[in-house]
């Protein structure tokens, strides 16, 4: 009896063990970004993204759960304003996000701190580029942190298939809104 509990802990150690060691040897860093083209004026285009409430107009998350709560604080458009969310989908948690940076008509900054079903941060942008006359090649991304232990979940999360896939559909929803005759 006392070798096969010395064995059976031995095991159990090692099945901790394992991930453990594993998640040492992966990337904490992860990053995402998605472009698209849409055929207005990149000033337009900017004037209409650096407005954080206007997102909710093409926010795959905010369709997912139209009963979210949402808070907004200091004037949008500008440095220091958050927009908050608080939903009971696991899929869409809570949190807020803060515009950091404006670089007029060119870039927005802003910090995204998810508070459920997990805390986390992660930094993201919106760029706009002339692409001709009346066309703007709009790029969306964000970056963030999975802290040890936690990077081990890397393994079995493919953030290019699961966010990648919501930034590909909300930027055809937003596409789809700016180029509404």
């Amino acid at each position: 009896m006392r070798k096969f509990l010395r064995i059976a802990g031995i095991s159990i150690l090692v099945i901790i063990l394992i991930p453990l060691v594993a998640a040492l040897f992966i990337p904490k860093e992860y990053s995402l970004e998605r472009s698209t083209i849409i055929s207005q004026p990149s000033d337009s285009v900017f004037t209409f993204l650096v407005m954080l409430k206007n997102h909710d107009q093409f926010s795959v998350w905010e369709k997912m759960d139209p009963d979210m709560k949402k808070e907004y604080r200091g004037t949008d458009g500008t440095v220091g304003f958050v927009s908050a969310w608080k939903s009971e989908m696991g899929d869409v948690g809570s949190g807020e996000q803060e515009i950091k940076n404006i670089v007029p008509g060119e870039r927005i900054d802003y910090t995204i701190r998810f508070l459920k079903p997990f805390k986390s941060v992660s930094d993201a942008w919106f760029i706009t580029e002339a692409a001709g006359d009346s066309a703007t090649n709009v790029r969306w991304g964000f970056t963030g942190t999975m802290n040890y232990p936690f990077n081990v979940l890397r393994i079995f999360m493919n953030f290019e298939d699961a966010v990648g896939k919501d930034y590909e559909k909300g930027l055809a929803n937003l596409k789809a809104i700016l180029e509404k005759p």
